[in-house]
């Protein structure tokens, strides 16, 4: 079970909403329901876990129900029907006064435009939630000075926010949710209203910061380079349903559906693959320990045969210690060992690695090494390794390429459940749900 848990969450806009969830139960698309019944779909029949510590990207075109989940899980939008659990509470069940100590626990919330106090200055900003909750004066102003250092706007907090920059101001937001040390983050296009290299520089910064606390964060984003870039887990929504869940590379690299593979169709594979998802294990690793002789049984052969011309060599820990070129085991004397006749310039990368960061390496050498943070070896890539991982990218959406089964499937990625019966259209209702007189279908 994850942090937080989805079961068959829908959101009916409008009136008949009994009615409308009686025909999604039938199977009935978006389209037929509005006909028969004039209620609009927000979410249809949602279920799914987020993990503790993920950043998870809600993602998708205008209308798509993005916003709308998002604010289903602080109950900010009532679901009509469905479960969420967080930490195993049943947040459907809470009364009002419990929601509202539950939500000021539990969540912290970035928006899209800001949502500063104009009248208060950036700590009195940071420090508004704790003051709601009567923190005292001296932890209050402690613990907004710890989130506003965190977020690097130490020596501007006695500024008014028509004094900072959109990211600047974007960064006291992102204080404001850290110094009321809510372990989730909910954070609504938080950096769409940004220009592009603050926009950057600000998922950079998430990501650092999910490094340091290990929140767990779900980011509503329509870019799919900003939630490649955030690097969690994408739920790709199309008419209030989900269309696909996985890694970044799953959907780009195996799109579930024709609107999927459209929705993907811009970005480079090499942008979201990792080394340690394109290296190759299988390749023999010789031990420094050994003589040529046994290196040779080892591989096969005197040399190791002519296909690869270096072998990489690792200790009993698995910790690379260097290379041996074949020319030079082929050309050793049966008893020297391979310690003995170790190169020691081999080009090492990390796993997490972006491939297209490291593609030059790639061209340079017989064969990059790829680490894990634990220095072990897990494998080298070489040109024609590349080369397979981006033919893995089908073509068609009916032709999948045959090189696909390089890629294997992220653990605790759920699998796409079917094709969404909706009608195309990606637009929906701007009506608010009751208690929410500002929130419409994202």
């Amino acid at each position: 079970m994850g942090r937080i848990n989805l079961e068959g969450i829908s959101k009916i806009f409008g009136s008949n909403s009994s009615k409308a969830l009686d025909l999604i139960a039938q199977g009935k698309s978006k389209s037929d329901i509005a006909a028969a019944c004039g209620a609009v779909v927000g979410l249809r029949d949602i279920s799914f876990d987020i993990e503790e510590g993920e950043i998870l990207v809600l993602m998708g075109l205008s209308g798509s129900g993005k916003s709308t989940l998002l604010r289903c899980m602080n109950r900010l939008v009532e679901p009509s029907c469905g479960r969420i659990a967080v930490d195993g509470v049943d947040v459907t069940r809470l009364g009002r006064k419990e929601l509202l100590a539950f939500r000021q626990k539990t969540f912290g919330m970035v928006f899209q435009h800001f949502a500063l106090l104009p009248n208060r200055t950036i700590l009195g900003n940071v420090g508004f939630g704790l003051e709601i909750k009567q923190v005292s004066a001296k932890e209050r102003i402690e613990r907004s000075m710890q989130a506003i250092e965190l977020v690097g706007l130490k020596g501007w907090e006695t500024k008014y926010p028509n004094e900072l920059s959109g990211g600047m101001q974007q960064r006291a937001g992102l204080a404001r949710a850290l110094a009321a040390d809510a372990d989730i983050l909910l954070m609504d296009e938080a950096f769409s209203a940004l220009d592009p290299l603050i926009r950057r520089d600000m998922q950079a910064e998430l990501r650092d910061l999910q490094r340091k606390l290990k929140k767990t964060i779900v980011f509503v984003s329509h870019d799919l380079d900003e939630a490649i870039a955030l690097g969690g887990r994408i739920v790709l929504m199309k008419d209030g349903e989900v269309v696909q869940i996985g890694q970044p590379e799953d959907i780009v690299a195996r799109p579930a559906t024709e609107y999927v593979e459209r929705f993907v169709e811009h970005i480079d594979l090499a942008a979201v693959l990792r080394a340690d998802q394109v290296a190759d294990r299988s390749a023999p690793v010789l031990a420094p320990t050994q003589t040529v002789a046994e290196a040779r049984t080892a591989l096969g052969g005197a040399g190791g045969g002519a296909s690869r011309g270096v072998w990489l060599v690792a200790d009993g820990d698995g910790r690379l210690v260097g290379r041996i070129f074949a020319e030079r085991l082929a050309s050793a004397r049966p008893a020297e060992t391979i310690s003995s006749l170790l190169d020691l310039g081999q080009s090492v990368v990390e796993a997490e690695s972006r491939l297209d960061t490291i593609l030059a390496t790639v061209a340079a050498e017989e064969a990059v090494a790829v680490v894990g943070r634990n220095g072990r070896l897990i494998g080298a890539i070489t040109s024609r390794d590349v080369v397979q991982a981006l033919a893995a990218r089908p073509g068609t959406h009916d032709q999948p390429h045959a090189g696909a089964q390089i890629l294997s499937k992220p653990s605790g990625a759920p699998t796409w459940s079917g094709t969404s019966p909706n009608s195309p259209s990606t637009r929906s209702a701007t009506t608010a749900s009751t208690g929410s007189p500002s929130m419409a279908v994202g």
